[in-house]
């Protein structure tokens, strides 16, 4: 059974260190967006990557159209994979609807996680006038759906550019495009509606493990006032501003990325709670 959850999200694991740090991707990519990052703590930690079903090298065969039509049923493949690989007091760190698929896991089952690490994260990306801003209308996210369905490949193009919002690293562009069209249409639409009309706002205040909130420059997907609601609302939490541009910091500007983690991971290895609430900005 373990085999077959290890299979079907396409697991691996790296590194010897003591403590895990589990890697989870962001809407539309594969467990190879952390390469540079996650390579960089495998000395110290042990490192696991997944790729959701449906992304990467996942098992097809497993997709569920049901059971991914919201993000608990993304939560409960990464609780499966914590199991199988009998996970205790994991970092778990999530770029995107990762983070919430990462926050709604540890909700569930709170002592396989001991922090969350957020990067560009949002648990709501519709505007609710007049108390919350998520930086998008209803018929923006409407209209993106639509172009996922009458022209994917268009869709693809433009939605990378935008995320990445880094016009001066055209590979970066390149690869996430890429990354975009390696999956089957009708599951990456069902994905998007999963994750653009979440709103896990309410599920903030049960969070017990510490989070590190790392918020992008100039990021289209989850702005600045994103990253503030989150940090006002999640208990245990630190919010550090990057000077990385765009929503995949990770990708575009990874030594940044892995500087902010290991000076978090530094600032609070003693575990347990950080009951005080703490900002850093850097830059």
């Amino acid at each position: 059974m373990n085999q077959d959850i290890l299979f079907r999200n396409n697991v691996t694991v790296k590194g010897s260190g003591a403590q895990s740090l589990l890697f989870a991707p962001g809407f539309g990519c594969d467990q190879s967006v952390w390469k540079t990052v996650s390579k960089s703590f495998e000395d110290d930690y042990q490192v696991i990557l997944l790729d959701y079903v449906g992304t990467g090298n996942s098992d097809l065969r497993a997709y569920d159209a049901k059971k991914y039509s919201s993000l608990d049923g993304y939560a409960q493949d990464v609780l499966d994979v914590c199991s199988a690989l009998n996970l205790k007091d994991t970092i778990f760190v999530g770029h995107s609807v990762g983070s919430m698929i990462g926050m709604l896991a540890s909700l569930r089952h709170p002592d396989y996680f001991s922090k969350l690490i957020m990067l560009g994260p949002s648990p709501c990306y519709l505007n609710m006038p007049p108390d919350y801003y998520g930086g998008f209308e209803k018929q923006d996210l409407l209209g993106l759906i639509d172009m996922m369905e009458k022209n994917y490949i268009g869709w693809a193009t433009v939605f990378a550019a935008t995320v990445l919002n880094n016009p001066d690293r055209p590979e970066l562009k390149d690869e996430l495009e890429e990354r975009f069209c390696s999956t089957d249409p009708i599951i990456a639409r069902q994905f998007a509606e999963a994750t653009f009309f979440a709103d896990n706002r309410k599920d903030l205040s049960k969070v017990t493990a510490p989070s590190l909130i790392l918020q992008c420059s100039e990021d289209i997907i989850a702005p600045d006032a994103v990253g503030q609601y989150l940090h006002q609302h999640l208990p245990y939490s630190t919010l550090t501003k990057m000077k990385a541009t765009g929503h995949c910091p990770h990708m575009s500007h990874p030594t940044e990325t892995i500087d902010c983690i290991r000076h978090y991971l530094q600032e609070n290895t003693l575990g347990g709670i950080q009951r005080d609430k703490g900002t850093m900005l850097n830059g």
